[in-house]
């Protein structure tokens, strides 16, 4: 198996990222380049170059892919469209991060709201795993592994085993991730394909603005978590790099939780 250090090496390796931006996704992109993987960032444009310039800063090749994850036929054509681009190409790893949030008493939900968050949160990532993993099937063993191909790593969330209060879509998108990636993890585990999932907490990031600024409502999480803070975006750094590489080789099907304690209270 190597080192330590060669375990959480990713040199050599291609990253494909989605939600790399800004946040949780941003942090994560960083720390898989940090550990040598060179990474393709998909984004809705190419008008947000900070991640790519940070990562070209440490040394590795980034690349932009612009494709809309509200868009099926945008989804559909990744995977194919950088493979014939590419022929060479060998995808490794793939994050994916990106996500939305709607929220709405159910009573009032709009089904465009509805629509759109499933879209994103979840078919497209099926798609993406569906297509990375056929692909990852194809690769040879990487070096000083038994049968390890590739890494599969959705972002789950402490919805994926609670309803939340105002957020039926975003609950059901997420607890769909989970139950994609126990049954990818069941397909392709024995092909080398392992398929796990990150669960953040309660994360100071954009897309809880919402919660953050409503006093009583943060006030009463922050009572709940047992580490005393919200979560940073830097604190899945570890926990990407061990499920993408080499020392999680006999880790599939699980979701790890990254929340500061707070489903164990």
């Amino acid at each position: 198996m190597g080192s330590i250090q060669q375990l959480f090496s990713l040199e050599g390796q291609t990253a494909l990222v989605t939600g790399g931006t800004r946040g949780i996704g941003q942090a994560m992109a960083l720390a898989l380049a940090e550990a040598g993987a060179d990474i393709i960032l998909i984004q809705r444009d190419t008008s947000n170059t900070e991640t790519q310039h940070q990562i070209l800063a440490l040394g590795r090749k980034c690349t932009i892919h612009v494709a809309e994850l509200s868009d099926r036929a945008a989804v559909s054509s990744i995977v194919p469209t950088l493979l014939s681009q590419s022929p060479e190409l060998q995808i490794r790893i793939l994050l994916t991060c990106a996500g939305i949030q709607r929220r709405h008493p159910a009573h009032e939900f709009p089904i465009e709201d509805w629509d759109e968050v499933l879209q994103v949160n979840l078919s497209s990532n099926f798609v993406l795993c569906r297509d990375v993993g056929a692909h990852m099937r194809t690769l040879p063993p990487l070096p000083n592994t038994t049968n390890q191909r590739g890494s599969i790593i959705n972002v789950a969330s402490l919805l994926s085993f609670q309803g939340g209060i105002n957020v039926p879509a975003y609950a059901a998108s997420k607890g769909g991730i989970a139950q994609l990636t126990k049954a990818l993890s069941n397909q392709w585990a024995g092909e080398g394909v392992n398929v796990n999932a990150i669960a953040p907490g309660y994360i100071a990031t954009e897309m809880n603005t919402a919660l953050i600024n409503d006093e009583k409502r943060a006030a009463s999480i922050l009572e709940r978590i047992p580490a005393g803070r919200w979560g940073r975006p830097e604190d899945f750094k570890g926990a990407v790099v061990f499920l993408a590489g080499r020392a999680s080789a006999y880790v599939t099907g699980e979701i790890l939780t990254v929340d500061g304690g707070w489903m164990a209270r």
